[in-house]
């Protein structure tokens, strides 16, 4: 099953690398990872997705608590929580009959053209992940020439905040 977790740390150096270490030393995979500063810029919020049972992923959050560094340890994935991934894609477009196809199927999963070309066209897409799959099924077809996505950001839902 997978787990997102939210993580508050210190916005320090060789913070990232120890959370990276934690895992790859255990033998535990991370699936995506997103960390950027806070409000306050001397703390950072990782969010990052890995798989696993309860008891492997309690051992994981057990094990990030002690690293230094770390403030706060959350398994969002049990708690009503929201979250998005931003995708990034380049889409291939020979003639204007494709580009507007494309730009109709954008329409439908609320996607905002960020760059065109003249064969080509960049899109933004944003939503929880399983819009994000079925609008990367839905443009193949014509042909993705690049594409980057961010894996998830997750917060809780409410005013309760995590820090």
């Amino acid at each position: 099953m997978q787990h997102t977790i939210s993580i508050i740390v210190e916005n320090k150096f060789g913070v990232l690398s120890r959370i990276t270490g934690l895992f790859s030393g255990r033998g535990y995979n991370i699936e995506s990872l997103c960390v950027a500063p806070l409000d306050d810029n001397r703390y950072s919020r990782v969010t990052l997705v890995t798989s696993g049972n309860d008891k492997v992923v309690e051992q994981i959050t057990k094990q990030l608590h002690k690293l230094i560094n770390t403030l706060k340890v959350t398994d969002l994935t049990c708690e009503e929580h929201i979250e998005r991934e931003l995708l990034l894609v380049k889409i291939s477009c020979p003639n204007t009959t494709i580009r507007s196809e494309i730009l109709q199927v954008m329409d439908i999963f609320r996607g905002k053209t960020v760059d065109v070309a003249v064969k080509s066209i960049t899109v933004e897409v944003t939503g929880a992940a399983e819009k994000i799959d079925a609008f990367i099924d839905m443009i193949r077809p014509f042909g993705i020439k690049e594409m980057a996505r961010t894996g998830k950001v997750a917060m809780l839902r409410g005013q309760k905040p995590l820090t």
